[in-house]
């Protein structure tokens, strides 16, 4: 029989494999001339997508993922920023009508309390001086209304908050927007189990970077992909892990190193299907991969907790901030541009622009997902389990 310091070994293994990121996507549903929400919901169940983010929400999109096994990260809009944190009345209105009637048989997991406020509102509003009330208000109408396990954030744009991507171990947020918003702010989400919500878009470095490799952007395997933090002595394989580990360092100078990180906007857009359309599959494939691989980032074993693709639908403009969405200019760094830059994933007759997959097919196992079984395997056979053998002799023969 095996001693039980092995079998302890191996148990301690297997519970320290790191779980793969909880990969979404964003969508919108006020967005004009797409299917209703029913149908749009029907189409990621058969994708297999287990998590959305919300803009812009409707109660209708919002009851329509009721009874389903998908997660939402809903978005309030920032025209009501100002009004929730002048009176928490106004955000329960709010909650009266986008989540009390539907909570919990559709489950929403965390509200953002605007997305990019820092740089769409206006001028006659302070950031630093309605967020975080906003925020708070928002928390305690929730309680109010007998939901605790609905968390409260915002989100930020990378671009908009960072002095820089590389090396990660020299990323601070920009001031004074670090000291006026992200700090305060990030101890109200360590006192209430929250995460910080990021709009992160290698594209955009990688635009205005020349000396990037395109191969170390689009998660491309090639032995001169990578880029080492001398600091850290930490080597890198793709941006998306330096930009996560950038945000990670940066909270670790604020003194919150562990508060957990949600990506909530990445993606790469198809100006020109000839000539961006590979690099979009290209990204969006190798970025599935590897946060379904449970990898996580140098510097932090578990990753990012959950990652949503920018978008689902093409937005064919940019949104109206009269009636309380942001600008696609100003949301996230990305922008429609010259000749309308577009970053779906689907059209609006629900086919796929590109081929990529939101869960494991088998034999394609994600590489944590191996390990587990793996180490499984190992712990039957020491204990003479003839299934295990078996098992083992069929995923590791070759």
């Amino acid at each position: 029989m095996p001693s039980l310091l092995l079998i302890t070994s191996i148990l301690l293994l297997f519970h320290s494999a790191a779980a793969a990121t909880t990969v979404g996507v964003t969508y919108n549903p006020s967005l004009p001339n797409l299917p209703p929400p029913e149908r749009v919901v029907s189409t990621l169940q058969s994708l297999c997508v287990s998590a959305v983010r919300l803009l812009d929400p409707s109660p209708a999109a919002v009851r329509a993922f009721a009874y389903t096994n998908i997660t939402l990260l809903l978005t309030a809009p920032n025209h009501l920023i100002p009004s929730f944190a002048a009176n928490r009345s106004a955000a329960a209105l709010w909650l009266h009508s986008h989540v009390l009637p539907y909570h919990p048989r559709t489950h929403i997991s965390i509200i953002s309390a605007g997305a990019d406020v820092i740089t769409t509102t206006s001028a006659a509003v302070d950031p630093s001086a309605v967020l975080l009330p906003a925020m708070r208000n928002l928390r305690l109408a929730l309680f109010d209304l007998g939901i605790r396990t609905i968390s409260v954030s915002t989100t930020f744009s990378f671009i908009d908050i960072m002095t820089t991507s590389f090396p990660p171990s020299a990323a601070e947020f920009q001031e004074p927007i670090g000291s006026l918003v992200v700090r305060p702010l990030l101890e109200f989400l360590d006192e209430t189990n929250s995460s910080f919500l990021i709009n992160l878009y290698p594209y955009n470095i990688f635009s205005i970077n020349s000396e990037i490799p395109l191969g170390f952007v689009l998660f491309q395997e090639n032995p001169f992909n990578f880029r080492d933090d001398v600091v850290t002595g930490v080597r890198y394989r793709n941006l998306f892990d330096m930009m996560v580990d950038a945000i990670v360092a940066a909270m670790a100078v604020s003194g919150q190193e562990n508060v957990p990180v949600i990506v909530t906007e990445t993606g790469w857009p198809s100006e020109s299907e000839a000539q961006e359309g590979n690099y979009a599959e290209m990204y969006l494939g190798g970025l599935l991969r590897h946060l379904r691989s449970g990898l996580g980032t140098p510097l932090r074993k578990e990753g990012a907790a959950e990652a949503y693709v920018y978008e689902l639908f093409d937005e064919k403009s940019t949104f109206n901030n009269t009636n309380g969405t942001t600008s696609d200019a100003a949301m996230g760094g990305r922008t429609l541009g010259v000749g309308g830059k577009q970053w779906g994933i689907m059209y609006p007759n629900m086919t796929m622009k590109y081929r990529i997959h939101f869960s494991y097919s088998s034999p394609n196992l994600g590489p944590s997902l191996v390990r587990l079984v793996f180490l499984v395997c190992i712990l039957l056979i020491l204990l003479n389990c003839k299934v295990a053998l078996e098992i083992f002799d069929i995923l590791f023969k070759n």
